[in-house]
C-alpha cells in the first residue's frame, strides 16, 4: 500500500495547471513502475488539498451562475481527476517497459461515525481566506465554522473524523486477485455515513488520506504500509541543532516518541500515528520515506 504526498501531483510555487501537474505525476509513476518491476504488487492512494482547493476557488468564483457543489462531491471529483492521470500516466511507463498490467482508479467511499468527537471539534483548514467581516457573514449565510489561519485570514474549517469502513474494499481485493494495480481512496476518500437500512450519504468532512490509506491496508491485507512524503527520513528534533534522522524503529520506541511529542499534528503527526496504528494491528512493516526512496526502502535498504 503506497500513500503518496502532495507533492506527488502538485509542487510548492506551483499554479495547479494541468500540464504541472500531469509532469509531477508522471515523474511520479516512472518511480512507482520501478517497485511494480522490482516485483510488488501496488494499492496507491493520494492526496488531494490543492486539488480540492481550486475547486472551492471555482466554487465561490462561479456561485452567481453555476450551483456549488458540496465538499464530498468536490472529494468525488478529485478522486477521479487524480486517478485518470496516475491510471494514464502509471498505463504509459508500465508499457514501455514491456511491462503489461492493468491500472484502475476508483472512486471510494468510507465510513466515518458520525458519534466521532471530531464533528464537534472541527480543525481541518480548507478553501480560501476571507477578511473577517466577509467570514463573518458567509457563517451566518450558509452555517459554516470559520476560524483565523495563519495570519492570512479566516477559512472554513470542517471536521478530520477517523476512517471505519472502506465502503469498496471487496473490489478493491477482486481487482488485486486479477492481478490489477488500483488507486483508491484519494484524499482520504469520501466521507460517507450509513443509516439503519444501509443507505449511504456523503458527508461534509476531510478523512486524513495516511489514516484513511491505514485502514485500506489492512482491509486489504497488505504486507507494507509505504507513506511517500518530500524528506526520506522520520526526524526527532526536527529543524534544531539536534535534529536526528531515525532509521529502523520498533513499534515501541516510536510510541514513545509520539508521547514525546516529536511529531507535528499538521504534517508528520498522522504518517507516523497512521503506520503505528498499521504494524500493532497486523504484525508488519511500515515505512516513511521520500519517493525516490521508495526501492530501496521496500527491500529493507
Amino acid at each position: 500500500m503506497v500513500a503518496l504526498g502532495g507533492n506527488a501531483i502538485l509542487q510548492p510555487g506551483q499554479r495547479g495547471s494541468y500540464a504541472e501537474q500531469r509532469h509531477n505525476v508522471d515523474v511520479t509513476a516512472a518511480q512507482l513502475a520501478d517497485l511494480v518491476a522490482a516485483g510488488h504488487e501496488l494499492v496507491l492512494t493520494h492526496g488531494n488539498g490543492p486539488q480540492v482547493g481550486n475547486l472551492l476557488l471555482q466554487n465561490e468564483e462561479a456561485k452567481a451562475t453555476v450551483e456549488p457543489m458540496p465538499l464530498d462531491v468536490l472529494g468525488a471529483m478529485t478522486q477521479g481527476m487524480i486517478g485518470y492521470m496516475f491510471q494514464q500516466s502509471l498505463t504509459n511507463e508500465l508499457r514501455a517497459r514491456g511491462i503489461q498490467r492493468p491500472v484502475v482508479s476508483l472512486v471510494t467511499q468510507v465510513e466515518v461515525d458520525v458519534e466521532d468527537p471530531a464533528f464537534n471539534d472541527p480543525t481541518k483548514p480548507i478553501g480560501p481566506f476571507y477578511p473577517e467581516e466577509e467570514a463573518a457573514a458567509i457563517a451566518a449565510e450558509r452555517g459554516y465554522i470559520m476560524q483565523p489561519d495563519s495570519g492570512r485570514g479566516w477559512r472554513r474549517v470542517v471536521p478530520s473524523p477517523q476512517p471505519g469502513r472502506v465502503v469498496e474494499q471487496e473490489v478493491v481485493s477482486g481487482l488485486l486477485s486479477q492481478g490489477a494495480i488500483i488507486i483508491a481512496a484519494g484524499g482520504g476518500g469520501v466521507p460517507v455515513r450509513t443509516a439503519e437500512d444501509g443507505a449511504l450519504t456523503g458527508v461534509e468532512a476531510v478523512i486524513d488520506k495516511d489514516r484513511a490509506a491505514a485502514a485500506l491496508a489492512r482491509a486489504v491485507g497488505a504486507d507494507m504500509l509505504m507513506i511517500l512524503t518530500d524528506v526520506p527520513n522520520v526526524k526527532l528534533h526536527y529543524g534544531t541543532p539536534n535534529e536526528v534522522s531515525l532509521g529502523e524503529v520498533s513499534a515501541e520506541q516510536m510510541a514513545s516518541y509520539v508521547a514525546e511529542k516529536h511529531f507535528a499534528a499538521g504534517s508528520m503527526g498522522p504518517k507516523v500515528t497512521s503506520c503505528l496504528d498499521f504494524v500493532r494491528q497486523t504484525g508488519k512493516q511500515a515505512i516513511i520515506t521520500a519517493l525516490n526512496q521508495a526501492v530501496a526502502a521496500a527491500a529493507g535498504e
